[in-house]
């Protein structure tokens, strides 16, 4: 059985959001870390951005929205409408960091988030490194 082009390009650019945020997030954060102590290697957890995870809709955050000290580290920041919330969670210990960033999305409105995560981790005298893409229910 094929599947027409456009359902494709469909569930494609509905997984292109969460991929390419969360890939830039996980690439600066990278940058930011390497060559530092653990204890600095990456910026302050932030909550999700927006709080309210859009439901069924694109949305256009008002202005503000991404002004947190980490999403400014991280240069991060959505300016178009978007399907999905994002947050960035480290932890900071003597000689060792990680980071986990994580986008939820509610792409039908009904409730039910998909989530797509990327982790890292920053040891003192190694270069930091990125965990694979975790998803849970991609296209809920």
């Amino acid at each position: 059985m094929t599947v027409p082009a456009f359902v494709r390009n469909l569930h494609a650019s509905r997984l292109a959001e969460p991929i390419d945020g969360l890939n830039r997030i996980a690439t600066r954060a990278t940058a930011l870390a390497a060559g530092r102590p653990a204890e600095i290697a990456y910026p302050e957890t932030v909550g999700l951005t927006p709080a309210n995870v859009p439901q069924g809709k694109r949305v256009l955050d008002p202005p503000g929205t991404w002004d947190e000290p980490t999403w400014r580290r991280l240069d991060f920041e959505l300016s178009v409408p978007h399907a999905f919330s994002f947050s960035f969670e480290s932890h900071k210990a003597k000689g060792e960091a990680t980071f986990r960033a994580t986008a939820h999305g509610d792409l039908d409105g009904d409730g039910v988030l998909s989530t797509f995560a990327l982790g890292g981790q920053s040891r003192d005298g190694s270069e930091p490194t990125v965990t694979p893409l975790e998803v849970t229910r991609e296209v809920e």
